[in-house]
Protein backbone atom coordinates (compact mmCIF):
# COMPACT_ATOMS: atom_id res chain seq x y z
CA UNK A 1 0.00 0.00 0.00
CA UNK A 2 1.98 3.30 -1.04
CA UNK A 3 0.55 6.66 -0.66
CA UNK A 4 1.90 9.93 -2.03
CA UNK A 5 2.51 12.63 0.14
CA UNK A 6 0.80 14.38 1.53
CA UNK A 7 1.19 11.49 3.46
CA UNK A 8 -1.33 11.99 6.28
CA UNK A 9 -4.21 13.55 4.05
CA UNK A 10 -3.44 9.84 1.60
CA UNK A 11 -3.87 7.79 4.41
CA UNK A 12 -7.06 9.51 5.92
CA UNK A 13 -8.57 9.38 2.59
CA UNK A 14 -7.54 5.62 1.87
CA UNK A 15 -8.59 4.31 5.13
CA UNK A 16 -11.94 6.54 5.33
CA UNK A 17 -12.82 4.76 2.37
CA UNK A 18 -12.93 1.77 4.52
CA UNK A 19 -14.49 3.36 6.29
CA UNK A 20 -15.52 5.22 4.39
CA UNK A 21 -14.27 6.40 5.86
CA UNK A 22 -17.16 6.67 8.12
CA UNK A 23 -20.87 6.76 11.22
CA UNK A 24 -22.35 7.83 14.32
CA UNK A 25 -21.05 7.57 17.32
CA UNK A 26 -23.27 4.44 19.01
CA UNK A 27 -26.40 6.31 21.20
CA UNK A 28 -27.38 2.88 23.50
CA UNK A 29 -25.31 0.64 25.45
CA UNK A 30 -23.72 -2.32 24.08
CA UNK A 31 -24.92 -5.47 25.70
CA UNK A 32 -23.71 -8.55 23.71
CA UNK A 33 -20.51 -7.32 21.71
CA UNK A 34 -17.19 -8.47 23.39
CA UNK A 35 -13.81 -7.22 22.50
CA UNK A 36 -13.36 -10.82 21.30
CA UNK A 37 -16.14 -10.19 19.08
CA UNK A 38 -15.36 -6.70 17.72
CA UNK A 39 -11.62 -7.83 17.03
CA UNK A 40 -13.00 -10.85 14.84
CA UNK A 41 -14.99 -8.60 13.10
CA UNK A 42 -11.93 -5.88 12.16
CA UNK A 43 -9.69 -9.43 11.46
CA UNK A 44 -11.98 -10.39 9.03
CA UNK A 45 -12.57 -7.17 7.55
CA UNK A 46 -8.51 -6.57 7.73
CA UNK A 47 -7.98 -9.86 5.75
CA UNK A 48 -10.39 -9.08 3.05
CA UNK A 49 -8.95 -5.59 2.47
CA UNK A 50 -5.52 -7.34 2.45
CA UNK A 51 -6.32 -9.77 0.14
CA UNK A 52 -7.25 -7.32 -2.41
CA UNK A 53 -4.67 -5.03 -2.20
CA UNK A 54 -2.17 -8.69 -2.75
CA UNK A 55 -4.36 -9.30 -5.57
CA UNK A 56 -3.84 -6.14 -7.56
CA UNK A 57 -6.62 -6.33 -10.82
CA UNK A 58 -7.84 -3.99 -12.84
CA UNK A 59 -9.02 -0.29 -11.16
CA UNK A 60 -13.31 -1.68 -12.22
CA UNK A 61 -12.57 -5.14 -9.95
CA UNK A 62 -10.75 -3.37 -7.47
CA UNK A 63 -13.94 -0.67 -6.77
CA UNK A 64 -16.09 -3.56 -6.70
CA UNK A 65 -13.99 -5.78 -4.20
CA UNK A 66 -14.20 -2.52 -2.34
CA UNK A 67 -17.93 -1.90 -2.39
CA UNK A 68 -18.90 -5.37 -1.19
CA UNK A 69 -16.36 -5.26 1.69
CA UNK A 70 -17.93 -1.82 2.64
CA UNK A 71 -21.20 -3.44 2.61
CA UNK A 72 -20.57 -6.45 4.41
CA UNK A 73 -18.46 -4.65 7.66
CA UNK A 74 -20.03 -1.17 8.12
CA UNK A 75 -23.21 0.14 8.85
CA UNK A 76 -23.43 1.93 5.59
CA UNK A 77 -27.28 2.98 6.71
CA UNK A 78 -25.86 4.90 9.96
CA UNK A 79 -22.65 6.30 8.59
CA UNK A 80 -24.54 7.76 5.67
CA UNK A 81 -27.29 9.29 8.06
CA UNK A 82 -24.31 10.89 10.00
CA UNK A 83 -22.67 12.16 7.11
CA UNK A 84 -25.80 13.81 6.50
CA UNK A 85 -26.20 15.20 9.63
CA UNK A 86 -29.56 17.31 10.84
CA UNK A 87 -30.52 17.51 7.74
CA UNK A 88 -31.63 13.63 7.84
CA UNK A 89 -34.60 14.50 9.46
CA UNK A 90 -36.02 16.58 6.72
CA UNK A 91 -35.54 13.80 4.16
CA UNK A 92 -38.33 11.44 3.66
CA UNK A 93 -37.77 7.91 3.89
CA UNK A 94 -37.58 7.53 0.02
CA UNK A 95 -34.92 10.17 -0.07
CA UNK A 96 -32.78 8.41 3.01
CA UNK A 97 -33.25 5.12 1.43
CA UNK A 98 -31.77 7.02 -2.09
CA UNK A 99 -28.91 8.84 -0.80
CA UNK A 100 -27.66 6.08 1.41
CA UNK A 101 -27.32 3.75 -2.17
CA UNK A 102 -25.83 7.11 -3.77
CA UNK A 103 -23.35 7.48 -1.05
CA UNK A 104 -22.24 3.90 -1.13
CA UNK A 105 -21.35 4.34 -4.55
CA UNK A 106 -19.93 7.47 -4.16
CA UNK A 107 -17.57 6.13 -1.27
CA UNK A 108 -16.68 2.95 -3.34
CA UNK A 109 -16.06 4.75 -6.28
CA UNK A 110 -13.81 7.65 -4.32
CA UNK A 111 -11.71 5.34 -2.15
CA UNK A 112 -11.76 2.14 -4.16
CA UNK A 113 -9.58 4.19 -6.78
CA UNK A 114 -7.20 4.15 -4.15
CA UNK A 115 -6.13 0.39 -3.83
CA UNK A 116 -3.67 0.39 -6.15
CA UNK A 117 -1.65 2.92 -5.00
CA UNK A 118 -1.42 0.58 -1.49
CA UNK A 119 0.06 -2.52 -3.33
CA UNK A 120 2.74 -3.94 -1.48
CA UNK A 121 1.11 -3.13 2.11
CA UNK A 122 -0.78 -4.79 4.61
CA UNK A 123 -3.09 -3.69 7.54
CA UNK A 124 -2.03 -5.97 10.73
CA UNK A 125 -5.01 -6.08 13.77
CA UNK A 126 -3.48 -5.71 17.16
CA UNK A 127 -6.07 -5.34 20.33
CA UNK A 128 -9.61 -4.36 21.44
CA UNK A 129 -11.27 -2.82 24.49
CA UNK A 130 -14.40 -1.61 24.88
CA UNK A 131 -14.84 2.57 25.68
CA UNK A 132 -18.01 4.09 26.28
CA UNK A 133 -20.87 2.54 24.67
CA UNK A 134 -18.61 1.13 21.90
CA UNK A 135 -15.45 -1.06 21.04
CA UNK A 136 -12.71 0.49 19.97
CA UNK A 137 -9.94 -2.34 18.03
CA UNK A 138 -6.28 -0.84 17.23
CA UNK A 139 -4.51 -1.97 14.23
CA UNK A 140 -1.48 -0.83 12.11
CA UNK A 141 -1.26 0.22 8.91
CA UNK A 142 2.16 -0.78 6.89
CA UNK A 143 2.60 1.21 3.60
CA UNK A 144 5.01 0.44 1.32
CA UNK A 145 7.61 3.41 1.37
CA UNK A 146 6.09 4.88 4.42
CA UNK A 147 6.43 4.87 8.34
CA UNK A 148 3.54 2.72 9.97
CA UNK A 149 0.46 4.67 11.55
CA UNK A 150 -2.30 3.54 14.17
CA UNK A 151 -5.71 3.03 12.51
CA UNK A 152 -8.84 2.16 15.05
CA UNK A 153 -11.73 0.47 13.68
CA UNK A 154 -15.37 1.52 16.14
CA UNK A 155 -17.42 -0.83 15.93
CA UNK A 156 -20.93 -1.41 17.34
CA UNK A 157 -23.80 -3.70 17.33
CA UNK A 158 -26.63 -1.05 17.66
CA UNK A 159 -27.70 -2.30 14.40
CA UNK A 160 -28.42 -6.27 15.29
CA UNK A 161 -25.26 -6.92 13.69
CA UNK A 162 -21.09 -6.33 14.91
CA UNK A 163 -20.12 -3.98 11.97
CA UNK A 164 -17.95 -0.77 11.80
CA UNK A 165 -19.20 2.88 12.26
CA UNK A 166 -16.06 4.58 11.87
CA UNK A 167 -12.39 5.16 11.54
CA UNK A 168 -9.52 7.46 13.11
CA UNK A 169 -6.71 7.70 11.58
CA UNK A 170 -4.01 9.38 13.41
CA UNK A 171 -6.20 11.21 15.64
CA UNK A 172 -8.52 11.82 13.08
CA UNK A 173 -12.46 10.81 12.29
CA UNK A 174 -13.10 9.38 8.68
CA UNK A 175 -16.97 10.06 10.02
CA UNK A 176 -16.14 13.59 10.46
CA UNK A 177 -14.23 14.22 7.57
CA UNK A 178 -16.62 12.93 5.20
CA UNK A 179 -19.38 14.50 7.14
CA UNK A 180 -17.68 17.94 6.06
CA UNK A 181 -17.81 16.81 2.50
CA UNK A 182 -21.57 15.70 2.29
CA UNK A 183 -22.03 19.01 3.66
CA UNK A 184 -20.35 21.39 0.99
CA UNK A 185 -21.84 19.24 -1.89
CA UNK A 186 -25.28 19.82 -0.29
CA UNK A 187 -24.22 23.72 0.63
CA UNK A 188 -23.48 23.61 -3.32
CA UNK A 189 -27.05 22.84 -3.99
CA UNK A 190 -28.55 24.78 -2.19
CA UNK A 191 -29.37 23.06 0.49
CA UNK A 192 -31.72 20.95 -2.04
CA UNK A 193 -31.38 16.79 -0.79
CA UNK A 194 -32.43 15.63 -4.34
CA UNK A 195 -29.73 17.50 -5.82
CA UNK A 196 -27.06 16.27 -3.46
CA UNK A 197 -28.15 12.45 -4.40
CA UNK A 198 -27.50 13.35 -8.17
CA UNK A 199 -24.13 15.22 -7.14
CA UNK A 200 -23.19 11.82 -5.31
CA UNK A 201 -24.46 9.23 -8.15
CA UNK A 202 -21.34 10.95 -10.08
CA UNK A 203 -19.06 11.78 -7.78
CA UNK A 204 -16.25 10.31 -6.72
Amino acid sequence: MMIPTSNKLARRSFLAGLGGSAAMLAAGPVWALTDAQAKGLVDQLVAEINRVIAAGGSLPSMIASFEKIFARYADVAIIAQSTLGPDARRASPAQMRAFTDAFRGYIARKYGKRFQEFVGGRIEVNNASQVKTWHEVVGTAYLRGQSPFEVKFLVSDRSGKDLFFDMVIEGISMRLSEKTEIGAMLDRNGGNIDGLIATLRSAG
